[in-house]
């Protein structure tokens, strides 16, 4: 997260799962050995390595309409200041303070979108209207609720300090001062401004092509019948989804078969896209190739093993000048490994400034408890005012996937907690 409130909190968050290495991990080549990391050593692990490769990605112009989840690749700078006059912020009566307390005579009346000819003198108002510019000679807008109408006057007892209910020239932002820097993803309020500001269309950045591979003998398309033994392709598609949420074009490759040449062969393709994604073949099995295969790519592993259940054995490097990461294959392990860490990635490789992880605190509604030692995230219920576990059979449940809306971060210190008890919740 940012600094600020947001960084306050993000810093409040980390002190459940521990201290934040700033230098990370180290590399290895396929013969080392890099120890197995906490959630957040590996995240920041990520997030160094990707900010260190100094990719920018290519810009291209959107329409304003198509720009709303882009990353912008210029910054948007006031035209002009904002408010651009003085501006009402009540309906009421533009009035001079030194008069208020009392009684005025009211000379005319301003609307949004007009200006009053002339200037208040001392004993005079003028109508004003919300975001109306304030009349000359006027420093203070009595609220029309706290007036009385005697005709052509106007009568209040209450103060009008100077500058009440008015919003100064230039407050919220002055001409030139940047308000939209480059690498902000740009939501609905950002189109708000670009539209304020006269953008049309705007610079962003292209989209990181992301290539998706299942690995496995038992995996079949979406389209098929499955054998008893065999599953259908649902984490190709599911990582697909993933990545255009969070910005980038993914590329769903075939299916690689459980032999070290097949999955070499399809890793080769990956690596011409900006980021690629493995699904399954991470573990330590008799068939799990994907290390193997990506050491005939000179690759370097940043991390093989978190300390995270579910998706424990994600894997982390580079090769050929590009990122990937082994997911583990069970669909749990699968969305949540990506999101913890390969979204952090492609965030970045979109040429965001950040990549926060949406997490948060709230009460747990019922006792909870787990196996220490592993920091776990748990399917769960988030409501306005607490979080309830949601049961599931495993990282291969789906159904209790679909059934939750946020995840249950536990302690990997901490195997209790008490209903009411806070717990940090990373948003779905």
């Amino acid at each position: 997260m940012g600094k600020g409130n947001d960084g306050n909190k993000q810093e409040e968050l980390e002190t459940h799962h521990g201290r934040l290495v700033a230098e990370g991990a180290g590399s290895k080549d396929y013969t080392g050995f890099v120890p197995a990391l906490t959630f957040l050593d590996a995240r920041a692990t990520v997030l160094r390595e990707v900010r260190a490769a100094g990719v920018v990605p290519a810009a291209e112009k959107v329409c304003l309409e198509a720009s709303a989840g882009r990353v912008l690749a210029e910054d948007i700078p006031a035209d002009r200041d904002y408010p651009p006059f003085d501006r009402s912020v009540r309906d009421g009566f533009a009035v001079r303070s030194g008069d208020m307390p009392g009684r005025v005579r009211v000379i005319g009346e301003v609307r949004a979108g007009e200006r009053f000819e002339g200037a208040l003198s001392s004993g005079e108002a003028v109508e004003i209207m919300t975001g109306a510019p304030v009349p000359e000679g006027a420093d203070a807008v009595v609220m029309v609720e706290h007036c009385v109408s005697e005709g052509d006057f106007v009568r209040t007892d209450r103060e009008a300090p100077v500058g009440s209910n008015i919003a100064p020239r230039g407050c919220e932002a002055a001409a030139g001062a940047v308000v939209l820097p480059r690498g902000t993803r740009i939501e609905h309020t950002c189109v708000a401004w670009l539209a304020t500001t006269g953008h049309s269309e705007v610079a962003v950045y292209a989209r990181p092509r992301v290539a998706i591979v299942a690995t496995g003998d038992e995996i079949v398309d979406v389209g098929e019948t499955p054998a008893p033994n065999q599953i259908r392709n649902s984490n190709a598609y599911s990582l697909a989804a993933q990545v255009r949420r969070a910005g980038g074009e993914p590329v769903i490759l075939p299916v690689a078969k459980d032999t070290k040449q097949a999955t070499a062969q399809l890793i080769a393709q990956g690596l011409e896209a900006d980021l690629l994604l493995l699904s399954g073949g991470v573990s330590a099995g008799k068939y799990d190739f994907v290390e193997a295969a990506l050491a005939e790519f000179s690759a370097r592993f940043f991390f093989d093993r978190v300390l995270i259940q579910p998706g424990q054995p994600v894997v982390f490097g580079a090769a050929r000048g590009k990122f990937f990461f082994g997911l583990p294959g069970n669909p749990a392990s699968t969305t949540m490994t990506f999101e913890l860490f390969g979204r952090a990635a492609l965030e970045l490789l979109s040429g965001a400034n950040d990549a926060p992880l949406p997490l948060t605190l709230a009460k747990l509604s019922r006792p909870f408890r787990h196996r220490a030692g592993l920091t776990r995230f748990l399917p769960a219920d988030l409501s306005c005012t607490e979080v309830t576990p949601v049961e599931w059979q495993g990282s291969g449940d789906i159904p209790s996937l679909c059934r939750a809306n946020a995840y249950l971060v536990a302690d990997a210190n901490k195997a209790e907690y008490a209903a009411g008890d806070l717990i940090p919740v990373l948003l779905k």
